[in-house]
């Protein structure tokens, strides 16, 4: 494996692949060798150039902040010597290669590969075969999960298991935060990988059963049950009993074989590395493209980690509207920090930072490219559920927990999570750890599902977006991920709102 990695050849940083001692001489081409000056870790940046204060740093091919004082070749460039050039609310000019627009566009559906799913009364595919409990509101969550515990050894035929999924919300809420809360609850029950869904009230709650209901339209009555717990006499009784009609319903379900076109995969990433934007997430990127030439959707959030990497994608807009709707995502959202008293640009985590990525530049760089090359052919509101194939922007928060369940809300009936440094969460819907580098997936063989480390080893990119792709087919086809295994389940929404 070679010590170096020279993302763009107009960089002036490479990335260490392994740990670097001071005093090594590395060979950068053949007319250009620089001398380590200072220990480096594996996943950070060397410089290759000197360069002078205020100098930017080149990585990706693209400036990731600038150096705060002058530097030699064979430097670390990292925090205690490099900062931001972001800064406040920005302007934006539309300038789309609007041939490769075109050229693309014609490449979605023209590809075909199938999965055995399960396919609902209204058209939507599901890849699991769940019964959901769905509290309207945190009050009764202990109730949610002691059904859930109480009914899972009642299973039978196809379903998967009875999963709660508690909240703190539904309640003490105003404006826009109670509608975020209601139209995500309203997703959520009408999801597809849900055979069955018991939804949980209160009954003196602001977004109680009859408030939501209007919300859900119209549902299948018999795989949709309600259940208000100061109207029942015995509320773990008649829980359980609703539970039994709507795991009857369930167990007879079956896969079958259905396109890809049927899918749609969120696409997220946590406790990245220096390693995520060269291995992980570009893998991912190519995983998204394959979706949408198979006439699928993928949904890429976690807008603050677009900052400064947010030309690229708003380039890439189908339309002028589409455009438009970004940059007001964009905007918005950095209205959202100031109106808070919030930087808008502090955003990569201690973790992050430990691992190599120094700049919200470098990590919005590196985070992006989990949405591939093709074009953004919608742009979706918190809240929003997608019904536009090929790439989607959804608006919602960094947060690994709220940005996940914004993605299961939207439609996704999985999530690609990928990550450097290892998380055991999961979501509402089947979570696939991703790693970049073969250390942590090795540690955290309990945790991670697939690892795109091999990269670093020499696999190339075609080979291992193969095998990720077969894999992710086996996952819609019923093969269970690690958190599922382990019973992992959560779920959390964005709270933007006063509390009452």
């Amino acid at each position: 494996m070679n010590k170096f990695l020279q993302i763009n050849e107009n960089d002036n940083v490479v990335v260490c692949l392994e740990n670097i001692k001071a005093g090594e001489k590395i060979n950068i081409s053949e007319d250009c060798q620089v001398t380590v000056s200072e220990d480096i870790p594996a996943g950070h940046k060397m410089s290759v150039k000197n360069m002078e204060k205020g100098e930017n740093v080149i990585k990706y091919g693209y400036a990731i902040g600038h150096v705060t004082e002058d530097v030699q070749s064979g430097s670390w460039i990292h925090t205690h010597n490099t900062k931001t050039n972001l800064e406040g609310i920005l302007e934006y000019k539309y300038e789309p290669d609007e041939d490769d627009i075109d050229e693309k566009i014609k490449l979605m559906g023209k590809e075909k590969s199938f999965f055995n799913g399960y396919v609902r009364d209204n058209g939507s595919v599901g890849i699991r075969n769940e019964i959901w409990i769905i509290p309207t509101v945190g009050c009764v969550n202990n109730i949610a999960t002691a059904l859930a515990k109480e009914v899972n050894h009642m299973v039978k035929g196809s379903v998967d298991e009875v999963v709660a999924f508690t909240h703190n919300y539904g309640c003490s809420q105003t404006g826009d935060d109670q509608e975020h809360t209601r139209t995500i609850l309203a997703d959520l029950i009408k999801h597809p990988n849900a055979g069955g869904v018991l939804v949980l009230g209160l009954g003196c709650e602001n977004s109680n059963i009859d408030v939501l209901k209007k919300y859900l339209g119209r549902i299948d009555e018999k795989r949709i049950k309600f259940l208000v717990c100061q109207e029942s006499d015995d509320e773990m009784e008649e829980g359980i009993s609703l539970l039994k009609e709507l795991i009857d319903v369930a167990s007879v379900d079956r896969r079958e074989k259905v396109s890809a076109s049927k899918l749609v995969i969120g696409l997220k990433c946590g406790g990245s590395d220096g390693f995520s934007g060269i291995t992980a997430n570009p893998l991912v990127g190519r995983i998204s493209d394959k979706i949408i030439k198979n006439g699928g959707t993928s949904i890429l959030t976690e807008v603050p980690e677009m900052f400064g990497a947010e030309t690229i994608l708003m380039n890439r807009c189908k339309d002028e509207k589409t455009f438009e709707d970004t940059v007001n995502m964009i905007n918005g959202f950095k209205e959202y920090f100031t109106k808070q008293g919030e930087p808008i640009y502090e955003n990569p985590s201690p973790g992050n930072k430990e691992g190599g990525i120094t700049t919200l530049e470098d990590k919005s760089l590196g985070c992006t490219q989990k949405s591939g090359s093709f074009p953004v052919m919608n742009v979706l509101e918190y809240g929003d559920r997608t019904d536009d194939e090929g790439l989607n922007l959804l608006c919602a928060p960094g947060n690994d927990l709220c940005a996940a369940t914004a993605l299961a809300s939207a439609g996704a009936q999985m999530v690609l999570f990928t990550t450097g440094r290892g998380t055991p969460f999961a979501c509402p819907v089947p979570t696939m750890k991703i790693s970049s580098n073969n250390r942590i997936s090795k540690k955290k063989n309990n945790w991670i599902d697939f690892t795109a480390g091999d990269i670093l080893e020499g696999k190339t990119f075609d080979e291992m977006s193969e095998e990720l792709y077969d894999y992710i087919l086996m996952v819609a086809s019923g093969e269970k991920l690690k958190s599922e295994i382990a019973g992992f389940h959560d779920m959390a929404i964005w709270k933007r709102g006063v509390t009452l």
